[in-house]
């Protein structure tokens, strides 16, 4: 049986509406499936869920699972962005909307030495959005930049505790081998002190198919040879294709065979 707990609908900035994404996954033998819409973040934008559509959004997946009960175990979520001084307590979230679980990720990051409102989007379509954002926020200093986007991963796992910690090195999606590499040292001592937060915080790491399937990255988030040490670790995974549509809800892209292939200890494949 199939699940899938990182999912965008049409209430953010995914296609189509949240029963057609249960719809696709009972007639694809899903087991459960999770709603996590991108959370309500204070400015404007034009990827979360608004803020006066969330107490919709919530009451329309609680009525898909009493409705579809019978037929797979439908979860209530969020993804949560944690933007230090902006959107760094998800209490009210929680609460407000009654979640049952949230990923926590970083796709906004800001410079602790200057405005905190001024942020460097890492994530999106285009390679410019990265580019500029770098200049802006950190002056193009990369090396800061990407240390930046560490440590906020590294504070919401230690402030909010998330049931999922998405994407933890999606940094490199942009970037192209073009200011850095996964190589380079300063680089694998950052993740790797991000996969020792998580294992200390008990959480589950999702392995995010998304780069590969949309032909933006080579490699899961995170990369393969981070998950061997994740593995090392004994921290629990998820695999989760970050669907944007119906359609995506099964795009694995072979990561259940890698983890098999090197003997991956915890593999959820059944939420509690």
């Amino acid at each position: 049986m199939k699940i899938n707990f990182h999912t965008h609908s049409c209430h953010c900035d995914g296609k189509g509406a949240l029963r057609e994404y249960v719809e696709y996954a009972v007639a694809h033998g899903f087991s459960q499936l999770g709603f996590s819409g991108h959370a309500p973040v204070p400015f404007e934008n034009n990827f979360a869920i608004k803020q006066d559509d969330y107490a919709c959004y919530c009451e329309e997946v609680r009525g898909l699972k009493a409705e579809f009960k019978d037929r797979i175990d439908i979860r209530l979520g969020l993804e949560i962005d944690y933007i230090p001084k902006v959107l760094d307590d998800f209490s009210d979230l929680i609460t407000r909307g009654g979640l049952e679980y949230f990923l926590g990720g970083v796709h906004l990051v800001n410079n602790p030495d200057e405005d905190p409102n001024e942020l460097w989007f890492i994530d999106g379509s285009k390679q410019e959005t990265y580019d500029e954002g770098l200049q802006r926020v950190f002056h193009g200093d990369v090396r800061k930049g990407v240390t930046r986007f560490f440590h906020q991963n590294n504070e919401m796992i230690e402030r909010t505790h998330p049931t999922i910690v998405a994407h933890f090195d999606k940094i490199v999606m942009h970037n192209k081998n073009r200011y850095f590499t996964y190589d380079e040292r300063w680089f694998k001592e950052l993740v790797y002190d991000t996969v020792e937060h998580i294992h200390e915080s008990g959480c589950i790491a999702e392995i995010n198919t998304r780069g590969l399937y949309k032909g933006r990255h080579t490699d899961f988030y995170p990369a393969k040879e981070t998950i061997k040490y994740m593995n090392s670790l004994g921290i629990p995974v998820l695999v989760g294709t970050d669907a944007h549509e119906p359609a995506n809800l099964d795009m694995f892209e072979d990561a259940y065979e890698f983890l098999r292939e090197i003997g991956y200890k915890e593999i959820i494949t059944q939420m509690p």
